[in-house]
């Protein structure tokens, strides 16, 4: 019979299983061996009678050793491993890097935050961050497949997927309405500086203090309005129940951010890795531009002592805030990360990127700040009013304080271009890894027999097109209240801190935290310190199950502005877009169960029995272990 390869993540699952019974000689001491041939890096074919499949012998592609064979697509790879890089800053540091953390700092008192925020760091972020990425280089596969590791709990895989969906879905709004604004900045005078605007009322002050303010809030972030008090608030409707009209400007803008989404994403990641390299890094350039025109400016060092200067008395208040702070900027949960680590080469050092992904997602959050607050220091000076008064968090920094800041500078259209092009570019390479991770999850689900010339192609337009058509509900006269709807249930800290929480409760009691620390000591060629095994079994399901508590103990009925409160029906349509996501796992596990025959015990010994099978089929897949032998010296660890 013809020789089939079978997909990656099966031959993976071959891998894992081969690999327990024949464990390498690790550098820590432990012992086995493989064929004499492996220890050179050619590896002797392995055959097992009557199996009537083996995986495909090596195939390269860019230096790295693929899975692909007849009747499979080759899964992509990244070109360089920079390209991970670049796409993983690219995702993670985002808007919350610049306009939320920076607002929790000083509200949760200065330089104290950086205590509970860096702790969390060590036991949640980092931890999970490369539990996912682990996952996917190991498995080869999106963020459905990887679960194979744990057939029962497959749920989580989908979870992950309506959350990023629906992540994608109003994320964009925001890109849409920075580049609203980036378009009105090419303008001599910029609009929201002045009163003679057709939108304005006979309320708007071209020169104002924030304590006349009563709506200066994320209510504000419209784009129908001027930036000045209630001026902003003139389009939106009296509630949630009111669509009122569409914006057209808004839609054209919407539309034209999904287009640039489309072509970042539509060849895969051999194009994306490429785009990110400017998307990720100018965003640096302009925070260091406008970091030196901050601190030249009056009330910048007040403005950055607010920033920095402890509080000590807020020490106990702040690690609610910290935790949720690292659960949101990190982008854990989403899957997204799963599927860019499974375009690694199989022996990426993914336990080292962990880390220097974390320092670059956490430095850029921190320097973000000094940036932010030495404009709102020279805001707060040019106002005559203390900088409480004018800092803001989330929409409201990037839509209202800072653009009103930066109408007082000299050249402020320059500014603020400049401003908004950076919050663009932010922005738009977390959207399109996002919907990368998305379709990657997709496509995975139909294997390669299936493979379509434009499958990718018309997979991309397809989720972009239907994003689009519910984001239509967010650029009328109410859609700010659509939008909040989203932001405040679809996405937000409980159902992020969840998913978190069944990750490592699935990979470390499940699947079991040292077989997982045996799996990647084979990809990286030593085995990572027992710290993260200590997090994923004990530290990091208690962190994230405490805030979720803390979270669903405390929760508030959600308003608009502090005034508007939601209808009933409405808190229930949030209430269903989070369970949406949070009851994929419990529910998944209760129709495998169901649907399975003979007792729990036996239905789950079945499930542990499935790995083994496949291993049978597939037994030729330790040519996955040629590529350690490439590697040269770096893996002098795995002796026979």
């Amino acid at each position: 019979m013809e020789k089939q390869a079978l997909p990656a993540s099966s031959c993976s699952l071959v891998l894992l299983e081969e690999t327990k019974k024949n464990p390498l000689l690790l550098s820590n001491g432990g012992g086995g061996g493989y064929s004499p041939g492996a220890a050179n890096g050619s590896l002797v074919p392995l055959a097992v009678a009557g199996s009537g499949s083996a995986c495909a012998g090596p195939d390269k592609k860019a230096g790295v050793v693929t899975g692909a064979g007849p009747g499979y697509q080759e899964r992509e790879t990244w070109t360089r491993q920079m390209d991970f890089i670049m796409s993983c800053v690219g995702f993670a540091v985002g808007l919350g890097n610049v306009w939320r953390f920076p607002y929790l700092c000083y509200k949760n008192g200065g330089g104290v935050f950086l205590i509970p925020y860096l702790l969390i760091v060590f036991v949640g972020g980092i931890p999970i961050f490369f539990l996912e990425i682990a996952l996917g280089q190991f498995m080869k596969a999106g963020s459905i497949n990887v679960w194979n590791i744990a057939p029962l709990f497959k749920g989580l895989g989908y979870a992950s997927m309506v959350i990023v969906f629906f992540c994608n879905t109003y994320y964009i709004m925001v890109l849409a309405w920075g580049f609203y604004y980036l378009i009105k900045s090419f303008n001599a005078t910029l609009p929201w500086s002045t009163c003679d605007n057709e939108w304005n009322t006979p309320s708007c002050m071209e020169f104002f203090h924030h304590q006349d303010c009563n709506n200066g809030s994320l209510a504000n972030t419209t784009i129908s309005g001027n930036m000045t008090c209630a001026d902003l608030v003139l389009n939106i409707s009296s509630g949630l129940e009111e669509t009122g009209e569409f914006n057209w400007e808004l839609i054209l803008c919407l539309m034209a951010v999904w287009v640039m989404v489309y072509f970042c994403v539509w060849k895969g990641v051999k194009s994306t890795g490429k785009i990110v390299y400017f998307t990720a890094t100018f965003p640096y350039v302009v925070l260091i531009i406008l970091l030196v025109r901050g601190v030249t400016l009056p009330g910048a060092y007040d403005g950055i002592m607010y920033y920095i200067k402890p509080d000590w008395s807020k020490l106990g208040e702040v690690w609610i805030d910290a935790g949720t702070q690292i659960f949101f900027s990190y982008a854990i949960g989403l899957g997204a990360l799963t599927a860019l680590g499974s375009y690694n080469r199989f022996n990426n050092d993914c336990y080292k990127d962990a880390f220097v992904l974390a320092l670059i997602n956490s430095g850029t959050s921190f320097f973000a700040g000094f940036v932010v607050f030495s404009i709102l220091g020279f805001m707060a000076a040019e106002q005559g009013v203390d900088i409480s008064q004018v800092a803001e968090s989330g929409p409201g920094l990037a839509f209202i304080a800072y653009p009103m800041a930066v109408s007082l500078m000299p050249v402020a259209p320059l500014w603020a271009a400049l401003f908004f092009f950076m919050l663009l570019l932010l922005g738009l390479d977390s959207q399109f890894v996002g919907v990368e991770g998305f379709v990657t999850g997709i496509l995975d689900l139909f294997p390669g027999n299936n493979h379509h010339r434009y499958k990718r192609e018309i997979a991309v337009a397809i989720c972009c097109l239907l994003c689009f058509i519910i984001d239509l509900s967010m650029v009328t006269q109410g859609g700010m209240y659509v939008f909040q709807l989203f932001d405040y249930y679809s996405a937000s800290g409980m159902t992020l801190l969840w998913q978190a929480f069944w990750e490592c409760i699935v990979v470390a009691w499940v699947y079991g935290a040292d077989r997982f620390m045996d799996d990647i000591a084979r990809m990286i060629g030593y085995r990572p310190f027992p710290w993260m095994k200590w997090c994923w079994s004990f530290i990091t399901p208690c962190v994230c199950m405490g805030i979720f508590l803390f979270h669903l103990v405390n929760y508030k009925p959600l308003t608009y502005n502090n005034v508007y409160v939601y209808p009933w029906w409405g808190e229930v349509i949030g209430w269903c877009l989070a369970l949406s996501s949070m009851l994929c796992i419990p529910v998944s596990l209760l129709y495998k169960l169901f649907r399975a025959k003979g007792t729990f015990k036996e239905v789950t010994a079945k499930k542990s029995a499935s790995l083994v099978s496949i291993e049978v089929k597939c037994l030729g897949a330790l040519w996955i272990l040629q590529s350690l032998g490439e590697e040269g010296t770096r893996h002098d660890s795995f002796n026979k």
